[in-house]
């Protein structure tokens, strides 16, 4: 069984994120986990010290919680009622990237889907700060769905990579199930202006292809050097769904995460952001 978690924090994006969720694993037998964290709320209130009064706060913030989770459950029932779903609505007093964490741990956790931005939705910027500490430190697959993003089946997927990356098996079956059940096309990128593989990058290939055995595969090459231009340009001219990129040292991810980097170049991702973590689990 799939095994899913979805953080809110009741916003409209973040709601949205679920929608996309329900929708993307609708053909498979799935266990969605939707948790709140609110700790952080807690402790921005003034309580001056006071333990009891940190109490009530504590208990106040986590009933206005339970409501929400109760709207949102109506919502999703009314919206997804699908039979091979199962959902779970948690309210948990602690930080968003530890909860996620020891859920990811705790429920041996397949992905992560959530908004891109949340509640403060500045529209500045791409990514928001809980989003962007999810995708650094979470040890687990993370989808990012961009705020007011119409759900579209991830038919064309694009995977940029240098082949360099011993990728890990179980992330990528999860791409593989997760896009075979749209028949999806995935094109295999190729950032390098040096066209010929290694030995090492070419079992790397042979591994990709055995381990993606569902989608059709396509494999090209751009001579761009930027990877961040040719990934915006394939994503506009191949009218791509779904963008992955796996989060390893020196991988693209290093550098387009850092949301300086983002503006100046002006890759504001527009559609679901698939991020494998590249660990074993």
């Amino acid at each position: 069984m799939r095994k899913v978690l979805v953080p809110t924090d009741f916003s409209e994006n973040a709601l949205n994120a679920i929608k996309y969720a329900c929708q993307v694993f609708k053909y498979e037998k799935s266990e969605f986990f939707i948790v709140h964290t609110y700790a952080d709320e807690v402790y921005r209130q003034d309580v001056d010290n006071d333990r009891s009064v940190l109490n009530e706060l504590k208990e106040t913030i986590f009933q206005k919680a339970e409501e929400q989770l109760k709207k949102i459950q109506a919502e999703i029932t009314a919206y997804s009622p699908n039979p091979k779903h199962k959902y779970n609505y948690i309210s948990a007093f602690g930080t968003l990237v530890d909860e996620v964490n020891y859920m990811v741990n705790k429920e041996n956790m397949d992905i992560v889907v959530m908004a891109t931005r949340g509640q403060t939705n500045d529209r500045n910027i791409t990514f928001g700060s809980n989003t962007l500490q999810v995708l650094k430190y979470v040890d687990c697959p993370v989808l990012a769905i961009p705020e007011n993003y119409a759900y579209h089946p991830p038919k064309e997927v694009l995977f940029p990579t240098n082949y360099l990356v011993p990728y890990k098996r179980r992330e990528l079956k999860l791409l593989s199930d997760m896009t075979g059940s749209f028949r999806s096309t995935i094109h295999l990128l190729y950032i390098d202006p040096i066209r010929r593989l290694s030995l090492r990058q070419e079992d790397n290939q042979q591994f990709l292809k055995e381990c993606l055995e569902k989608p059709k595969l396509l494999f090209e090459t751009t001579p761009e050097k930027d990877k961040t231009i040719a990934i915006s340009k394939y994503i506009v001219h191949k009218k791509i769904d779904m963008l992955v990129i796996v989060n390893s040292r020196h991988s693209y991810i290093e550098d387009m995460l850092y949301q300086s980097t983002i503006d100046k170049l002006g890759l504001h991702v527009k559609i679901p952001f698939l991020v494998m973590q590249n660990l074993s689990r």
